[in-house]
């Protein structure tokens, strides 16, 4: 068996909507990486079908498995290890991935590795960019938004989240008011480029109060009364509507992360900023938070755009980070829906029988 920078570990990711698998070595060399969006499956409704993402999962991640060994080169007998995400997400998608690498575990011997999704966010900037411990991680993405103190790949401590819609789910919500596709985020940034963020003026929420947490339920509501008054006025919203109130939302949404930002560096003063999670991969964001690491002092860090996007590298590298940990899991993994990092904070977004949410 392999041991430390010479593993070669096989990532599966099904948590939401994109079926990825990706081979990476424990030297930070990602040798192959592929993702089936399902964008066009769920053009129709909106949002993220959780049984038509489940059962595109069980369609794909067999051949989004072989496909990824294809590129890399490589047979199942010559990885040293097999890491899928058993949580937190949609749990028809998580459970998907979970019965396949348990029968792929089974079936070959390589050892198993549970990852958290959000844990594999979390540790992509040192597979990405070597980051050491600690550093402060902002992850922001479609369903979740945390700032992470960052001191070891199973040591995670919240300062801070949002307290109702995350940012990801707030673009997508935009975009459906104003009548732009799916996924809102990218629609959101292309029209704001067009726009005029100072024609509109929108709350910037739970900046008045103290802290590191968030809300955006808030701003989301304002844009579609904003949306329904002009609508009254004129009789309808035109392009240039359109993109005045996206590059105003965008802008509002850039200073709270920013002013946020801020603060959690305050809390925890360490070397290097890093943001992860699908938002960050707006240009936008990310130049807001560049300044703000610039002016204290720290290292920013974000990945690639493909990276920061759901991937099967992320989940490779956080089960090769766990796996040199010690960590093993059986065939009895289980699949779960809610997983939090900090296990020590209360939960944010409330909890149920099955645990806290976030």
């Amino acid at each position: 068996m392999a041991t430390g920078m010479s593993l070669t570990f096989l990532g599966i990711e099904s948590s939401c909507d994109d079926t990825a698998a990706a081979v990476v070595t424990g030297d930070r060399r990602i040798l192959s990486s592929v993702v089936f969006g399902q964008t066009a499956l769920h053009a129709d409704f909106g949002g993220v079908v959780p049984e038509i993402a489940a059962r595109a999962h069980a369609e794909k991640l067999d051949i989004c498995v072989e496909q990824a060994l294809a590129q890399a080169g490589l047979r199942l007998a010559d990885l040293d290890g097999i890491a899928v995400t058993a949580g937190p997400g949609l749990i028809g998608g998580v459970l998907s991935g979970v019965m396949l690498a348990k029968g792929l575990a089974a079936g070959t011997g390589l050892p198993l590795v549970g990852v958290n999704h959000l844990a594999g966010h979390a540790l992509t900037p040192r597979l990405t960019d070597g980051v050491g411990f600690p550093y402060l991680m902002l992850l922001v993405s479609g369903g979740h938004c945390q700032f992470l103190r960052v001191d070891g790949p199973d040591d995670f401590t919240r300062l801070g989240g949002t307290i109702d819609d995350a940012p990801g789910e707030a673009f997508d919500k935009v975009a459906k008011l104003l009548g732009l596709p799916q996924p809102g985020g990218p629609a959101v940034e292309r029209a704001a480029r067009q726009g005029d963020p100072a024609r509109f003026a929108l709350p910037r929420p739970l900046l008045d109060r103290p802290g590191c947490d968030l809300s955006f339920s808030g701003l989301k509501t304002a844009v579609l009364r904003l949306r329904d008054d002009l609508v009254a006025a004129q009789g309808g919203l035109h392009q240039g509507d359109r993109a005045d109130i996206c590059a105003a939302f965008q802008r509002a949404v850039a200073e709270v992360l920013a002013e946020k930002t801020r603060r959690a560096l305050a809390l925890a003063p360490v070397p290097t900023l890093a943001v992860a999670g699908g938002v960050a991969a707006n240009t936008a964001l990310r130049h807001a938070l560049e300044q703000v690491a610039g002016q204290a002092g720290a290292r920013f860090v974000a990945p690639p755009l493909a990276l920061c996007t759901d991937n099967g590298a992320m989940i490779a590298w956080a089960g090769i980070e766990a796996f040199a940990q010690g960590r093993r899991d059986g065939l009895d993994l289980a699949a779960r829906p809610r997983w939090p990092l900090d296990r020590k904070a209360a939960p944010m977004l409330g909890a149920g029988k099955r645990g806290a949410k976030a």
